[in-house]
């Protein structure tokens, strides 16, 4: 079979960098990051999340091929913001999200645990 193994979908090659940036060179505050071994799951997230800032004028991202395991974001701000403060400001803000979510559900599971 042609398709590639299972573990590439996930593992990063040696000497592969998890996240690459790219400056836009025809647009002024715009680039894009190329993140591997990842999917729609993490660009769509990142994408609303990049929506919620109102610095960020566009956020899209695209997956070049359904057997190359990366998603590319795109970003452009306004004057008072640059891609990469968005971008680093989004992972923050997601992991803050996250660890709210797990603590609640945490309690939650607890609370009904507690009960059996």
């Amino acid at each position: 079979m042609n398709a590639p193994d299972r573990y590439e979908r996930f593992v990063v090659p040696e000497g592969t960098k998890k996240v690459s940036y790219e400056r836009d060179t025809k647009i002024i505050n715009a680039a894009s990051f190329t993140i591997e071994r990842e999917d729609h799951t993490v660009g769509n997230i990142l994408r609303m999340q990049l929506h919620r800032d109102p610095n960020v004028l566009f956020a899209g991202y695209k997956l070049p091929h359904p057997l190359q395991y990366k998603i590319i974001i795109r970003i452009h701000t306004a004057s008072q913001s640059s891609p990469m403060q968005a971008y680093n400001q989004a992972i923050n803000d997601l992991d803050k999200e996250l660890d709210n979510l797990k603590s609640a559900f945490e309690a939650e599971l607890a609370k009904h645990s507690s009960g059996y």
